[in-house]
């Protein structure tokens, strides 16, 4: 089934308005690869169709954003940004924090639309291999959120198939990070207690949550109009800690987005830092 081009507009309109997710014309396949299984599930014979239950149906219109939302991922995606943790943030945090009088012992890291959480676990297991035995000596909180319930679900629950373990993570780290679960693997209780889940959408406040040493926010905003682009990175400013670290997609960039933060390098990658 094809999705006629007055029905791509409105289902556009529908999810940028609840999400800020852009799809233009060149995105019809995805809207209707994504939300096909949907028109079929509910017996309905056009997107039109879909469309208008979803105004009426607040669970039907978290499924499409859910559907839409893009979901790829994998454990140490990108291994610049995990390597820039380990070496430079992670030790200027905690002396900065430790100069400061906070005693150096604390870290708290958001993990924004972290999808399915193999990100939040890639963090965890950066932190345990950097602090080793002395990690129980540190207050260690990584929060991740994601819009997707659905992603947030299986986040929350740390439990992977063997395709999905496959897809980055060190075979030599396997056992000492996870546990079997029938065919599938667990996350070991010591990482899932560094760990909190919650659903978050970016388009809307999300002060509430507090302030951070260490932000991801990785390859989300690329699918933001610029103007949500700049909300979204003038807000995410204000949740962080003045000796704090934003890290971003590799292909991303802030020039031009925003003026709130400054752009370093580390070993030729690259994080920002408030101005």
């Amino acid at each position: 089934m094809k999705v006629t081009p007055e029905e791509l507009q409105r289902l556009a309109r529908f999810v940028h308005d609840k999400c800020g997710i852009v799809l233009d014309s060149s995105k019809a396949y995805l809207v209707e690869s994504r939300l096909l299984p949907l028109l079929r599930e509910k017996n309905l014979t056009s997107f039109g169709d879909l469309y208008n239950q979803a105004v009426r149906s607040p669970e039907l219109a978290n499924r499409i954003v859910d559907a839409i939302s893009t979901n790829e991922t994998s454990f140490f995606r990108d291994q610049r940004p995990f390597e820039l943790l380990k070496f430079k943030i992670v030790p200027d945090v905690l002396d900065a924090t430790s100069r400061s009088g906070a005693g150096g012992k604390s870290v708290s890291i958001w993990s924004a639309a972290c999808s399915t959480g193999q990100e939040v676990y890639t963090i965890a297991v950066t932190l345990h291999e950097l602090l080793g035995g002395s990690i129980s000596q540190y207050r260690i909180k990584i929060s991740g959120t994601d819009i997707s319930d659905t992603a947030i679900v299986q986040a929350s629950r740390g439990i992977y198939s063997q395709f999905e373990i496959g897809r980055g993570f060190p075979q030599n780290m396997l056992k000492k990070y996870f546990v079997p679960d029938g065919l599938s693997w667990r996350v070991k209780d010591e990482l899932r207690s560094m760990t909190f889940f919650r659903k978050i959408n970016l388009m809307e406040p999300f002060g509430a949550m507090g302030k951070f040493d260490i932000i991801f926010c990785r390859n989300v905003a690329i699918y933001f109009s610029q103007p949500n682009r700049k909300s979204l990175f003038d807000r995410i400013a204000a949740q962080l800690h003045p000796h704090g670290a934003l890290i971003i997609g590799s292909t991303e960039s802030l020039f031009g987005v925003t003026d709130r933060f400054v752009r370093r390098e580390y070993h030729n990658s690259v994080f920002y830092s408030l101005k």
